[in-house]
């Protein structure tokens, strides 16, 4: 440390002017900083739902629908894989979580079972040859009763790709609102968190969530009655399906089981307006575009059941063939049904319903008192903290209390960069990182005393007291690193914003305490040149 090395001094001015730039513009509000140049930075620290206010909704997947579905349509392709092969049975159906059915000629069992093998794929992970887990168990008694179900392995894989697929459609749902950092994340084996900062109401969340939104276009069986559908009385490969307008006079529609395009083909819906009325005009993708024109082609001056989660909300009469893959879903609409509707159809359906299981909304007031509270105990702190270090340390003090603000700067700098979410246990993280880094410059200047003490020259002691401190100022926050990162690691939420400021409050306190307070007092001394150290 004899001498000035310019790369020091220049590392700390460069760093800490950039950071300056960065954390400045959480000083003002959103709309003064939209209104800057674009060549200044913009970036601001998100607050979390605890400081700006929102909604907090838990969610359950309903993972036994998905079961339910995939058993129904394993029963379809039992009897498809039977009847092609001319194999007798009879009760073919589901019972006590299984697809069960009884051969007519109990000599048919090796055949069956060797039909089932076939509809019995193996895993995804396992599809390269490794391992040898299937998606269903068979089972045969010997009497020609078989029954073919989930395996362990089976169910899980279902019910990952459900909560997975359910995690993404509820991500595209949010961000198609504009919300700003929305928290959407898996909890448990079936469960999402949402966090929405800035939404007051979580109403317009919950019926944007709440629904599955599966749309499908299946043909109305013109020929039927609804009176004799709603007797029991339906024509065969039909199903009898509410109207989801409320002036609908017969309030059902009679429509053929077999979908003839699925809202799976679409990429986009908006609202629009069709003679002064709210409609959500949508568009195919290449596939359900060639289908769609066929159908229309096929069914001309025939009625179109669009139907979205099991209701049908339009059912117009093919006038002439579409042919260029879009189309316009008529109803009872207003202005805002029609924009949700379209929000749903763009992001996709759920595979499984979500059941709210928790939710809360933060008012904006209670936000604002936590930021009131947290900042008045963050300035309370520096300023206690920068009284006791000049009074005890005099100018050495100062100098730490430069770094103290420099070591602020940075936090709030790496905050906006991340785009990390600040929270109330995220504040209290950087009021903790305070005293911390004050500790640090304590074990520098009372080792620098000793050395003082020991008859050293204040060059010597200055050199020798940073080298020697440096080795337990390192240890002792390299432990708290790894206790923050443990914490991000296993913890959630409100631990987790902990953690991260905590973390970045260690790495520039390192910084700090090993550049900027030395390179201050190197340059101090050497300007001075002072006989005895103020300590």
């Amino acid at each position: 440390m004899s001498a000035l090395q310019p790369w020091k001094i220049w590392t700390v001015v460069v760093v800490l002017l950039a950071a300056l730039v960065v954390a400045v513009p959480n000083l003002f509000n959103r709309e003064t900083v939209a209104s800057w140049p674009d060549f200044l930075p913009k970036g601001q620290i998100n607050l979390g739902l605890d400081l700006q206010g929102g909604s907090h909704l838990l969610l359950e997947v309903g993972v036994d629908t998905v079961i339910d579905e995939r058993l129904e349509e394993l029963v379809g392709e039992v009897r498809l894989a039977l009847r092609r092969e001319r194999i007798g049975y009879r009760g073919l159906g589901v019972q006590d979580g299984m697809v069960r059915f009884t051969l007519t000629e109990p000599a048919d069992s090796d055949r069956a079972m060797d039909l089932l093998g076939d509809i019995n794929p193996l895993l995804p992970s396992t599809a390269f040859g490794i391992g040898t887990a299937r998606e269903f168990a068979v089972e045969d008694n010997g009497e020609g009763r078989l029954a073919i179900g989930f395996s362990e392995e089976g169910r899980g894989e279902r019910v990952r790709a459900a909560v997975n697929q359910s995690l993404e459609v509820v991500r595209r749902r949010i961000d198609e609102l504009g919300t700003r950092e929305p928290t959407i994340q898996r909890q448990g084996d079936d469960r999402i968190l949402v966090q929405v900062p800035g939404e007051r109401d979580p109403t317009a969340i919950k019926n944007l969530l709440g629904r599955t939104a599966r749309l499908t276009f299946q043909m109305v069986d013109m020929e039927a009655s609804i009176a004799d559908a709603r007797a029991g009385r339906l024509p065969p490969g039909t199903v009898l399906l509410p109207s989801a307008d409320p002036d609908d006079g017969a309030g059902a529609w009679v429509v053929q089981r077999r979908i003839e395009v699925s809202g799976e083909n679409l990429v986009d819906a908006q609202p629009s307006f069709q003679d002064n009325q709210p409609v959500v005009s949508f568009r195919f993708d290449n596939v359900g575009a060639r289908r769609f024109g066929t159908i229309t082609q096929e069914h001309t001056n025939e009625l179109f059941a669009i139907v979205l989660d099991g209701q049908v909300i339009s059912a117009p009469r093919i006038r002439e063939p579409i042919l260029g893959g879009s189309g316009i879903i008529s109803g009872n609409f207003t202005v805002e049904s029609a924009n949700e509707l379209s929000i749903l159809l763009r992001a996709g359906a759920l595979p499984a319903p979500l059941v709210i299981l928790e939710e809360r909304s933060v008012g904006p007031d209670l936000g604002a008192d936590s930021i009131a509270a947290g900042r008045t105990a963050s300035i309370i702190g520096i300023i206690l903290v920068a009284v006791f270090m000049a009074l005890y340390y005099g100018r050495f003090g100062l100098f730490a209390d430069v770094a103290l603000v420099s070591n602020i700067v940075l936090i709030l700098a790496a905050l906006t960069l991340l785009g990390a979410t600040l929270t109330l246990p995220g504040i209290a993280g950087i009021v903790l990182t305070i005293g911390m880094a004050v500790d640090a410059n304590v074990l520098i200047f009372e080792r620098i005393r000793e050395e003082v003490r020991a008859g050293r020259t204040p060059l010597a002691a200055i050199e020798t007291g940073f080298k020697e401190a440096m080795r337990t100022i390192v240890d002792a926050n390299v432990t708290t690193l790894i206790a923050a990162v443990l914490l991000f690691q296993f913890g959630s939420g409100p631990v987790k914003g902990f953690a991260v400021t905590l973390a970045i409050g260690i790495l520039t306190t390192l910084f700090t305490a090993t550049l900027v307070t030395r390179v201050i007092v190197l340059f101090w001394y050497r300007r001075t040149r002072p006989a005895a150290l103020p300590l």
